[in-house]
Formats: structure tokens, sequence, C-alpha cells
């Protein structure tokens, strides 16, 4: 039977860089995808955009590459991410210089048309809440969740960046391609969103998220090795590590993150199928080997889901410490008079060592004058009481909130741009 084995060398923006070297290196993949985009994550890349037309991508992405795409190129492995965020195009372009440093002869795609901010009525109701969105603050951004047909077109590039994607569908476009399965076809479309799923979130599955000493006991996490799958035309799928990697692929591992996000084993809408996890079996081969079979898939979703980012205010944050004799007590007066001097209440919080205590105060407020008000308040209490302060920290952050939306798929008007290396 016709097989294909991919890997996940990210799960998120802050992901290591060496178990994706690894993989490359060892596991003798077929693909690799970096899923490193979050809600909030685009949602400021938005912003960053904003301020500067050419950014906007993950800050990351080429240290991550620059490392990868020698080996890569070395091993024949074509690379998947999601790191071109909230710019895509500017991070084919610098993919595409990076190549051209590197002397690679590599091709890059860039699959766009996820940003809809443009498409998206401002009167549409959130899904959490039903308001409507415009309620919320002024809308910054508004990214759909393609599917693996949107990326499929790019697949005869050696490196494909992209927007916003639904997680699983980095894996199914690959997998579809190596195995010839039709995405109109809801069996093989859940398979693979399966092994997506599974696969999605890198050293969850191998035990990262999964370790409790005492009671889930994972070998060697500070070596902790990315998962593969080796996946057969028929849907059926083996997932395993590096030899010779820490961590763990158990049965155990395997079945948390079957569940990871998953709000309705019976019906998981995403924008490739509606997967059905009832008829799942989870079956240990091997030494961290399992193998996972019983996807069940039905008919693709009219509407997507989008991601909405707002300007939800300012977050003030402030620390200062007292030590010694009575050091909790007077930390304790201090955030009683920093609240007496606010006009709204914030959040007041105490850790106490031995001899040291840690007044925190944080609040969101609606403008940036009001989060400086809180920090100076802070800031204030070295000479005007209690006794004994110092170390004060003080910090005021933007924030972006996340609501979700629905917008009709025949809306949404995915592409495809491809850079060859830069000279």
């Amino acid at each position: 039977m016709r097989t294909t084995r991919i890997g996940s060398g990210a799960g998120f923006a802050g992901d290591r860089f060496e178990p994706a070297e690894v993989l490359v290196r060892q596991a003798g993949l077929a693909d690799l995808v970096l899923e490193c985009l979050a809600e909030r994550t685009i949602a400021l890349g938005q912003q960053r955009r904003l301020a500067d037309p050419d950014a906007g991508y993950d800050p990351r992405l080429l240290t991550r590459l620059r490392r990868l795409l020698p080996l890569a190129a070395e091993h024949g492995v074509r690379v998947l991410t999601n790191m071109g965020a909230a710019n895509p195009l500017a991070a084919g372009r610098a993919t595409s210089a990076l190549l051209g440093e590197l002397g690679l002869d590599r091709t890059v795609a860039v699959v766009t048309g996820d940003d809809v901010l443009d498409r998206i009525d401002p009167r549409t109701p959130a899904l959490e809440d039903g308001v409507p969105l415009a309620d919320h603050g002024e809308l910054v951004s508004a990214n759909a969740y393609l599917g693996a047909d949107a990326i499929t077109p790019a697949l005869g590039a050696d490196v494909v960046l992209t927007g916003r994607v639904a997680d699983p569908s980095l894996f199914l476009a690959p997998l579809a391609d190596r195995l010839g399965w039709n995405l109109a076809d809801p069996h093989p479309a859940a398979a693979g969103t399966l092994v997506g799923h599974l696969l999605e979130c890198a050293g969850q599955l191998t035990g990262g998220y999964f370790a409790d000493p005492g009671r889930k006991e994972v070998p060697r996490l500070a070596e902790l090795g990315f998962p593969f799958a080796d996946v057969g035309a028929d849907g059926s799928a083996v997932f395993g590590k590096p030899d010779g990697t820490g961590g763990l692929v158990s049965r155990a591992t395997v079945r948390e993150q079957l569940l990871y996000e998953i709000s309705d084993p019976t019906a998981y809408p995403t924008p490739d199928v509606e997967l059905d996890l009832r008829e799942v079996t989870v079956r240990e081969t091997g030494p961290d080997r399992v193998a996972v079979r019983g996807a069940i898939g039905r008919t693709r979703p009219r509407q997507l889901k989008v991601s909405v980012g707002y300007r939800a205010g300012f977050r003030a944050e402030a620390e200062i410490s007292y030590e010694g004799p009575n050091a909790r007590e007077r930390a304790g007066l201090a955030g009683e008079v920093v609240t007496a001097r606010l006009p709204v209440p914030p959040r007041v919080q105490l850790s106490t060592s031995d001899t040291e205590s840690r007044l925190r105060v944080a609040a969101l407020t609606p403008d940036r004058e009001a989060a400086e008000v809180l920090c100076h308040e802070v800031e204030a209490l070295y000479t005007n009481g209690p006794a004994g302060g110092g170390g004060v920290r003080t910090s005021t952050t933007e924030v972006i909130g996340i609501v979700s939306a629905l917008l009709d798929r025949e809306r949404i008007e995915p592409a495809v741009t491809t850079f060859r290396p830069a000279r």
C-alpha cells in the first residue's frame, strides 16, 4: 500500500528549533509542517503590519528557515508553515531572499485570501455572545480559516507559506497530494484531518504537555523529540518519533491529544470536513509507535470560521517588593493604597516567600492614559509608603480581543503566488 511520512516541526510560535532539524535529518520525511499561528498571534501581526507594510509575519520565520532550509534541500523535504501570519506575501519575499543568500535553488509558494476584513459585515453577530462584531471595539483583523483546497495549488513548490489556515489542513493538503486523495471525498478528508489534529501541537503528542511527575512519567523530557506519522492511502496512520530522542509516544499520549480542543467529538467542524471521532481506535504497535484509524467524515461546512481581532483596551501591570519583618503586611497596605487611589478597582495579588512579599497590581483600561496612571501609582509607592518598597516594574500593552464569526465560503478567494530565489 502506498504510504507517506509527514512530520511536525513546531506546535506554536515559540517552539524549539532543534526537534524539527532532527526530524529532517533522521526521520526520512516527505513533508515537514511548522504550525506556528494562533488567533491572537495573527491579530498582533496585523497590528505590526499597520505600522510597517513589510511586517506582520512571524518574527522567528527567518531564524527557523535559515536553520531548516539547507537541511530540507539536502534531504528532499518539502516545508509547509503558517508563519506568513498577517503578511504572507512579505514572508514569501523574505524567504525568497533568504534562499538566494543561502544559494539554494528552491521555490516558495504563498497562499493568500484569508484576510477578509473588507468582506466581513461589522453587524455580523459574534459566535461567542451574539453581539455584533463592531460593538466589541474597533475591528483590526478578520482572517478566515482556509482549508486544504486552498493549499494544494501551492504544493509544486519546495516551501509553502500561508496565513490563517485550519491547523489540520496544513497536514491534510500534503497528504492528499502525496496519496492522490480527492478532498471532496469525506473519508480521506477525515483521515487526513485526524492525522493533522494529532500532529499539529508537535511535542504535545510526544509527551510534552502530557508529562506530570509521579503520575505520568516521560523519559528525557529535556531532549523531547517531535512526532511523525506514516500515513497509508487507506487513511490508516502509525505515529512515532525519531529514534534516540526523548519523550514518549503511547496510547495515553495519543488519546490525550485526540481530545485536545475538541468541543464535540461527534462533529468537529473544519474547513475540509466534519470529523466524527467515535469510531477511532488507538493501538500501540511497538515502542513509541501507535496506530490510529477509524475517522468518520461528513460533508464540509458551507461557511468558514473567521477569527476577528478588535481593540479591547490596554493592560496595565505593575509590581513592587517589600522585604524583611512585616513584609506581607506592608505589601498588603500598599495594595490598599493603590486601590483607594484608582477610579476602578484593579486586580491585586500578593506572593510571599520567607522574607519577601511581591505586590502585583493589574487592570484592563479603556485607554493608554488610564493604564499609565495605574503604573504611576505603584511607582509612587517608593516614597509615599508604606516603608521599604523597591524593585518596581511596570508595563502597558494594548490588548487585542478575539471573537469569531462565520462567512460564506463563496465570499473567500484563495490565491497562490510563487517566488523564485532572489539573486
